[in-house]
């Protein structure tokens, strides 16, 4: 009897955790395979206007911190100015950083009102990088996904936001553009239905055993490189699948999906995680970063190493992905 009990409890232990497995990773539909098409003319000219934020963020204007507050400011102008320039109602949320005022800068379409679909990425850098794929890539994409998305009717109001300071030491502290952001819209009572976070999104590789991840996820997902990421906590599993199902639907570039458990620390590395702390179901959009970018935080981490046509890719994937969301 013993026996019997230790093997039937060993038994409904695999099977517990089986289902758990199942639970954190199984996504909806089928990624994209093959060899895809080449980019139609519309999706041209967006990669050519990738291609010139990124060379302004991370080649003219370069590292983009505390340290180099100046050039903080540049990058707050430039990106306000981009999202004037489509139409948006632009307006700059400050906050106080060691007794100096940085922005973040919100982007909303005139007349929006009502519950709110947050879209946003860090325009800072760490020290000693420029910051082309961290997270110029993400800003990038932020921009050419809001000139996208400007005037199509959505249920629920898009909201456009690059984030100050995300980078140490701040992360995680009253200074983090993105914490301060969704503190004061609890505060004033506003209704943000989801988050998303693009957080390094501009790097992609078809070498085998060119991707890496915490242990134990390497036990489920591509050894390739290839592919960008949607990483959510248990609680915004909802959101992630339906974030990778209207993705997969369009795009044309290879997608992986994850709603794990907080105790997986990495998942929570971006700005999503500061919805997370006011119960707002937030993901992070990524192409892993560490895991598959060797110039991750360094001063390599340059303009000419991105894939701009993966990139530009991923932007049209999320359209559909953000329209998904915000249908409810």
């Amino acid at each position: 009897m013993a026996m019997f009990l230790v093997t039937s409890g060993f038994a409904i232990a695999i099977g517990v955790l089986a289902a758990l497995v199942v639970f954190v990773v199984r996504m909806p539909d089928r990624s994209f395979a093959g060899i895809p098409r080449p980019l139609s003319a519309d999706e041209r000219q967006t990669c050519e206007r990738i291609v010139s934020h990124l060379t302004h963020l991370a080649g003219t204007i370069g590292e983009r911190n505390m340290q180099h507050y100046a050039a903080l400011d540049d990058t707050r102008d430039y990106i306000a100015a981009a999202f004037a320039e489509m139409g948006y109602r632009v307006r700059q949320e400050p906050l106080n950083a060691r007794g100096r005022s940085v922005r973040n800068i919100v982007a909303t379409h005139h007349g929006a009102s009502g519950p709110a679909v947050v879209v946003g990425a860090h325009y800072d850098t760490v020290l000693g990088s420029p910051g082309a794929n961290d997270n110029g890539s993400g800003v990038a994409g932020l921009l050419e996904l809001a000139r996208l998305l400007y005037g199509r009717p959505q249920a629920a109001s898009v909201r456009f936001v690059a984030f100050v300071n995300e980078e140490e030491p701040y992360f995680g502290t009253a200074a983090m553009g993105s914490l301060h952001h969704a503190r004061e819209a609890q505060r004033r009572g506003e209704t943000i239905t989801a988050m998303l976070a693009l957080e390094t999104i501009g790097y992609y590789s078809q070498q085998p055993s060119s991707q890496d991840y915490p242990v134990p996820l390497k036990w489920f997902y591509p050894s390739t490189g290839n592919f960008v990421g949607f990483v959510g906590n248990m609680r915004s599993r909802c959101l992630v699948h339906t974030a990778v199902a209207a993705f997969r639907n369009e795009a044309t570039i290879p997608s992986e999906g994850i709603a794990a458990p907080e105790l997986i620390r990495d998942i929570g590395r971006s700005d999503h995680w500061s919805f997370w702390q006011i119960g707002v179901p937030a993901l992070m959009v990524t192409d892993t970063a560490n895991f598959r970018y060797r110039q991750y935080h360094g001063a390599d981490d340059t303009p000419d190493i991105i894939d701009y046509d993966s990139l530009t890719r991923v932007v049209y994937g999320l359209a559909a992905s953000v329209v998904s969301i915000a249908a409810g």
